[in-house]
């Protein structure tokens, strides 16, 4: 299934994520925004795992942020230390119905709702060597340039077609 729909009600959802899962990703994305970071979602790495958010901040550094929206998500994901790797920072977010005891804390933590999020944990930096920065954010510019064309087609075409909006 592609990662960007942009006929589905929200195009970059691809059925996998829950209602929770969108919620925290739509605050945290509002706090991204209030950051100046640069956030895309649902982008693939080169070992092939999916990074929830990855962000590209005013300083280049590149976020990770790891959405969990129960327990039991956190309790099955193996995978997540795998990002590590790609980020100068990485970290948690969830929801208050989600004990926060439970991520680890080598990792940044951001609790959230529909409207924002804020950091109740920083993540330590871990500095990204120069050559897979520059990959990363060649691949996040070139992620975000495609997703940006697909969404200017399609509103090209739906106003040929008449829809207003």
């Amino acid at each position: 299934m592609a990662i960007v729909d942009l006929h589905a009600k929200n195009p970059t959802a691809d059925g996998r994520q829950s209602e929770r899962a969108l919620m925290v990703r739509r605050g945290v994305q509002h706090l991204m925004k209030h950051m100046r970071n640069a956030a895309i979602s649902e982008m693939t790495l080169r070992n092939g795992r999916r990074a929830d958010l990855i962000c590209l901040t005013e300083k280049g550094e590149i976020w990770i942020i790891e959405i969990k929206s129960s327990v039991e998500d956190f309790r099955v994901d193996n995978k997540w230390p795998d990002y590590r790797v790609y980020c100068d920072r990485l970290f948690f977010a969830t929801h208050s119905g989600v004990p926060l005891d439970i991520f680890p804390e080598d990792c940044g933590l951001l609790l959230a709702d529909r409207y924002g999020a804020e950091i109740i944990r920083p993540a330590p930096e871990h500095k990204l060597a120069p050559a897979r920065r520059k990959l990363l954010t060649l691949a996040f510019a070139r992620n975000a340039a495609e997703r940006l064309t697909s969404a200017e087609l399609v509103l090209e075409r739906l106003e040929a077609e008449g829809v207003s909006f």
